[in-house]
């Protein structure tokens, strides 16, 4: 055992190394206990349940990919929108496979659809929140849903042709369109 007493949030990284590899077929109390180096039944006693498992990994993986995401930094300047993007892919693939793991079984076990929305809700709102700053009005949630798709979209290309560069150039020239959107005068009421 490499870990024996290796705390929860270690259980939970070794469940998103588990679903990134071999998705969520994959995920069971043997294979996060042997990913953790740590027992069968300490995984089974801090979690209880396969579905609390999974929930519990979906809800760590998006905080994780929250705290280390490009996202709303805060400055609003477009020069700054999604700076460290291709960063945080190269740094953290696996919690980003994982992500894209679970979105695409919602769609074969609904219940998870609703603690996906609910924590995916918190990607929109950092989204609006940078929009916002920088734009001369408030973001709406079609630009905000936009803005994401083509940052979501240009991490999953990443992650799966890993052309980072493509990234940061498709990066640039979504700036220059916010940049332009910024410098647009409001519309008369």
């Amino acid at each position: 055992m490499r870990n024996y007493g290796a705390g929860r949030e270690a259980l939970l990284d070794a469940a998103v190394r588990v679903v990134a590899r071999g998705g969520l077929r994959r995920l069971t109390y043997r294979a996060v206990a042997e990913e953790a180096g740590v027992t069968h039944g300490l995984v089974v006693h801090h979690f209880g349940s396969r579905d609390a498992l999974i929930e519990e990994a979906v809800t760590h993986a998006i905080r994780s990919s929250l705290n280390s995401s490009a996202l709303d930094p805060g400055t609003g300047r477009p020069a700054d929108f999604a700076r460290g993007l291709a960063d945080m892919v190269d740094s953290g693939p696996d919690l980003q496979a994982f992500q894209y793991e679970l979105l695409l079984e919602a769609r074969r076990r609904p219940e998870l659809l609703r603690h996906l929305r609910a924590l995916y809700e918190e990607y929109f709102e950092a989204t609006r929140r940078d929009l916002t700053r920088m734009l001369p009005t408030p973001a709406d949630r079609g630009l905000t849903r936009l803005v994401f798709a083509a940052l979501e979209g240009l991490v999953l290309h990443q992650l799966v042709f890993g052309e980072r560069e493509v990234t940061e150039e498709a990066l640039i020239s979504l700036r220059a369109l916010l940049t332009h959107l910024a410098e647009e005068p409001p519309p008369a009421r």
